[in-house]
This record gives C-alpha cells, structure tokens and sequence, in this order.
C-alpha cells in the first residue's frame, strides 16, 4: 500500500538505522489508512517485557526528514490497546520536523498482564500533517462568547450530549 499514496502524498526521506535492518518500513495496511504502521527495532531474541503499569521506550530502526511545516504523529494502534492495554503513554507523540534522530515509540502497559514487544511487532502508528503556526498577541480583553469561562465538564453532562 505505501506505493499507492496518490497526488497529495507528502515526500519523506528515511534512512534506515542499523537496528532496522530486515524491518518493513512505515506502510499504510489498507488503501484508505490514515497512519503508517510501525515496528519495534529491539534485537532479536531479545524482546522488551513491559510490565504492568510500566513504560518502555521502543526502537524504530529509522529516521525522517520531514518536509517543513509538517509533523509526524506517533498514535496507539487501537487493537494493542483493545487486546493487552498497551498505548503510547504520550500520544500523540510529535515528531517535529528539524528532528533527525531515530523515532523512539514510549509504550505503557495499562493491561493486567506483562507485554512482550519483539522484533517487528507492529505497536504503534505514525499520522503526517501539515502544521499551522500560531501567532500568538497579547491582549488586555478578550471578546466574548456563548460559553464564556465554563471549563471542565460546562459543555455537557459527559453523555454524549456535549
């Protein structure tokens, strides 16, 4: 799939680390994916055991140049999370992109039960998007709104109806 980007594909060098040798690179697993899937670069015969309420920070194998104005975004692949409650601790993780180091996935296991993360497991997805840049003003007021200073919880009663 990852050939089939079509017109709007945003162009990614990656160079592959010694770690990822033999490792798919990030591909899309079906034609309308929104991430790429990634694997874990830990050595083989070597798995990563998270246990739980622990985290672990997980190899690629890789690095990005990221065109500008762009991130990549490291996401939780839902089935991981739905099967042994493993996640990105820090989702979404941001890979900014002035950064050339090899892209590092921080697992967290919320599950029951050890995880073992071994040679390429796929454990998380990475989403690319352009960035918008804010310019932020100072401002002695700001203009009002409906909901003014409502905070936590003052759009709705948390059942889906705001």
């Amino acid at each position: 799939m990852s050939g089939q980007a079509g017109n709007f594909a945003i162009p990614i060098a990656l160079r592959r680390l010694a770690n990822g040798a033999g490792l798919p690179l990030p591909a899309y697993q079906s034609a309308h994916a929104a991430g790429m899937d990634l694997a874990a670069a830990v050595d083989e015969g070597q798995p990563v055991t998270i246990a739980p309420g622990a985290r672990a920070l997980i190899p690629t194998g890789f690095a990005i140049e990221l065109p500008e104005r762009h991130e990549a975004q490291i996401r939780p692949r839902s089935g991981l999370a739905l099967k042994a409650g493993v996640t990105v601790l820090n989702a979404p993780g941001t890979i900014d992109a002035d950064y050339r180091g090899e892209l590092m996935v921080l697992l967290i296991n919320h599950g029951d039960a050890p995880f073992e993360v071994t040679r390429g497991a796929r454990i998380a997805q990475m989403v690319v998007q352009p960035v918008a840049r804010a310019d932020v003003r100072e401002a002695g007021e700001l203009r009002g709104s409906a909901r003014g200073q409502g905070g936590f919880g003052s759009t709705g009663t948390g059942t889906g109806t705001g």
